[in-house]
């Protein structure tokens, strides 16, 4: 997710975030995680009267998991989630944004 404002000098704030989904494929997996990051995107007003955007900035990777014993009534569960601002050194960092090969 990526921050947004319309102001120059804004520097946005990026999330990474990793989710559990319940699919029976990768390409199903990979459809639910596109539509829950779209459906994360949400606008708000800050203490200075501008409005902030959070949007998808784009799904990275979509994996099985080790386990497929899933023991929730909902087929997607946030897990965990961190906060940056600098996403040149991001993609520097994750090899499947900076296109290297595994």
């Amino acid at each position: 997710m990526k921050s947004s404002l319309d102001k120059d000098d804004y520097q946005p704030l990026y999330q990474e975030s990793f989710v559990l989904i319940k699919a029976i494929s990768l390409e199903e997996a990979k459809a639910k995680a596109l539509n829950h990051g779209k459906n994360e995107t949400v606008s708000y007003t800050n203490e200075n009267g501008e409005t902030i955007t959070w949007s998808l900035q784009q799904v990275v990777d979509v994996n099985s998991v080790l386990y497929d014993d899933f023991d929730s009534s909902e087929d997607i569960v946030d897990l965990y989630a961190r906060h940056f601002r600098n996403y040149d050194a991001y993609q520097l960092f994750e090899p499947l944004l900076s296109k290297e090969q595994l």
